[in-house]
């Protein structure tokens, strides 16, 4: 299973990076457990921060993602992926430049997704909210 979990999560990441997010999309379980790093109310700079269950609502977080920062700009890095089992932790840094306003942030981040029958069935992501919040809010980080 951890082979799986492995080559399920590098698809993940390689759709990603290629802002394929129909794609992307389609590697979710629906219902998928997905939680951020973030207060349940989110923050009004911070549009793609709410519930997500579906496989339309992942994809949508995606592009709303990409609507507010600028994708040629991206300097996120994964530094170690860990599995065991059905369960994975990706640690990296986020690096992002604000489409409104050039601000360029970097938050280190860790995802830990679940997968289950090919399927990530958990995506839970912890990252700077502070710092995020700040570079979408117009304020250097």
């Amino acid at each position: 299973m951890s082979a799986d979990t492995r080559d399920v999560v590098e698809e993940l990441l390689r759709r990603m990076a290629k802002g394929d997010h129909p794609r992307t999309a389609e590697l979710f379980a629906e219902p998928v457990d997905w939680q951020l790093a973030w207060p349940a109310e989110g923050h009004p700079a911070v549009p793609w921060i709410r519930p997500r269950s579906s496989r339309a609502e992942v994809a949508d977080h995606f592009r709303s993602l990409e609507a507010h920062h600028v994708p040629e700009l991206n300097g996120t890095s994964v530094t170690r992926i860990l599995v065991d089992g059905a369960h994975a932790v990706v640690l990296g840094e986020i690096a992002q430049t604000v489409r409104a306003g050039g601000t360029a942030y970097t938050s280190p981040f860790a995802l830990h997704l679940t997968v289950e029958d090919g399927l990530i069935t958990r995506y839970h992501i912890y990252e700077d909210s502070l710092t995020v919040a700040r570079a979408l809010g117009g304020l250097q980080p």
